[in-house]
């Protein structure tokens, strides 16, 4: 018997970080001879995995949406996850439960009632959403919740290095293991889409079109993008911006800012593009953006950029360090005026573009793929029964 039951409390499917790389999760599981049922929230994008069977919790609080992170919402919401995943396991009898954050503390228990395997996988460091007093707390208390978890799973994940050495730090004797993400879509840019998207962003054939996704969060270096943008258009006209991301006030507030430092007209807003759209866009760009400036783990935008094969202009952090470097990458101090230099650079050196380019997909070939993926997730399973490998 091969089931395994997937608790995730985020709503599936939905553009962003953790439903993406569940879905990736339980399509590898599927592919590997597991029965997954993936056992979520009443929100998000209907959508078929072959293989899995996606199982949603009533919307008993009549909830539209769900924001990132903790929240009584969330709170409520695992709290019926925790009873229907007891029932679920009661009927079916899994051998492993998988659990994605916040659901750790749910699959310890329901992993001991019932004799299954657990595993635990971490997305995220909570110690990069910072913010007022009071979300600083809740943030700490999340961080426990996490550790609770590792202590008590067979087996764990982390998504980025950064992730997998707090594991470890932990010492709790299980077998830790990287499985890093992959980029957040298997459809492969199609040309005559891309060229006429290209053709569609540009003002004049001669425009350069530099490209960011993803949210507003002041951790993804926001604040040093916007105030990036102005000078770059001052230095350079022909540089146009299509922003990816954020929310309608969001974006209102933010034109605002362009319109007062003279650059609005060369920023066009793309609202929120799906996975399988997204590397047209991407391809139709001819510098990628990474402003990030915290955390521990890699930008998931960063993979679906190398997948893109364009050049990338990054800030020097950890964060961004953990697959880029010089030869794959145009990396620059964290401020406004390295940035731009950085955009500006590139945008004058078609060459340099396209060997930056070149080098970063390579790694996409050899290590940022779903075969890969699948692989490494396969081996975290074989170490939780080694009798049957």
């Amino acid at each position: 018997m091969k089931r395994v039951l997937f608790l995730c409390s985020q709503p599936f499917f939905q553009w962003r970080g953790s439903p993406i790389r569940v879905g990736f999760d339980v399509s590898a599981l599927a592919e590997s001879g597991w029965e997954v049922d993936l056992l979520t929230l009443p929100l998000g994008e209907p959508r078929s995995i072959p293989g899995v069977n996606i199982i949603r919790i009533p919307n008993l609080f009549r909830a539209r949406a769900i924001s990132i992170g903790p929240s009584l919402l969330k709170a409520l919401f695992d709290i019926l996850i925790l009873f229907k995943a007891i029932s679920l396991a009661r009927k079916r009898g899994y051998a492993v439960i998988h659990t994605v954050e916040d659901t750790g503390p749910i699959g310890v228990l329901v992993a001991r009632l019932f004799r299954a395997r657990l595993v635990f996988e971490k997305h995220s460091d909570p110690s990069s959403y910072h913010g007022r007093s009071l979300r600083n707390l809740v943030m700490w208390a999340y961080a426990k919740v996490e550790r609770f978890a590792a202590r008590h799973a067979d087996a764990v994940i982390g998504t980025g290095p950064g992730l997998v050495a707090q594991v470890k730090a932990l010492n709790t004797g299980k077998p830790v293991h990287h499985i890093p993400d992959i980029p957040s879509s298997r459809i492969e840019a199609d040309p005559a889409r891309t060229a006429a998207m290209r053709q569609r962003l540009q003002s004049a054939p001669d425009d350069i079109l530099a490209l960011y996704v993803g949210s507003f969060a002041a951790y993804q270096g926001i604040e040093l993008l916007f105030d990036t943008i102005p000078r770059v258009v001052s230095a350079n006209p022909k540089v146009r911006f299509i922003i990816i991301g954020g929310s309608d006030a969001e974006v209102r507030d933010r034109t605002t800012q362009l319109r007062r430092n003279g650059a609005e007209s060369a920023v066009i807003w793309a609202g929120h593009v799906s996975p399988d759209v997204l590397p047209d866009y991407l391809a139709a760009a001819d510098i990628l953006l990474s402003p990030r400036l915290a955390g521990v783990n890699t930008p998931l935008k960063l993979l679906d950029y190398l997948k893109a094969g364009r050049a990338i202009v990054a800030t020097d952090t950890p964060a961004n360090r953990l697959i880029l470097n010089e030869t794959n990458a145009c990396l620059t101090p964290p401020s406004a005026e390295a940035y731009a230099g950085g955009i500006l650079t590139l945008a004058a050196d078609p060459k340099h573009r396209q060997a930056l380019a070149s080098q970063g997909a390579e790694l996409i070939r050899t290590v940022y793929n779903f075969a890969e993926f699948k692989r490494r997730i396969s081996t975290c399973y074989a170490v939780l029964f080694p009798f049957n490998h």
